[in-house]
């Protein structure tokens, strides 16, 4: 969703009088894109790359808590 809103706002599909323009450059834009479930992207998948991510920026206790939290619902 967010590569299909950037890619949206860079071709200039925003403001007053894009509205249908918009919805259907977004509808095409995520049906081309495989769902992440579809993608293999599951909790454990995940888990090695968001551990990596919290070691390298050194948190611990409740900060490592959100990154995890926010980390593996992506």
């Amino acid at each position: 969703m967010k590569a299909c809103n950037a890619d949206a706002d860079a071709k200039g599909l925003n403001g007053d009088g894009k509205g249908d323009e918009r919805k259907a450059f977004m509808n095409a834009c995520r049906s081309a894109r495989p769902a992440k479930a579809a993608a293999g992207a599951s909790q454990p998948n995940k888990m090695p790359t968001c551990n990596k991510e919290a070691k390298t920026k050194n948190l611990a206790g409740d900060e490592r808590k959100t990154l995890m939290k926010s980390c593996l619902s992506n």
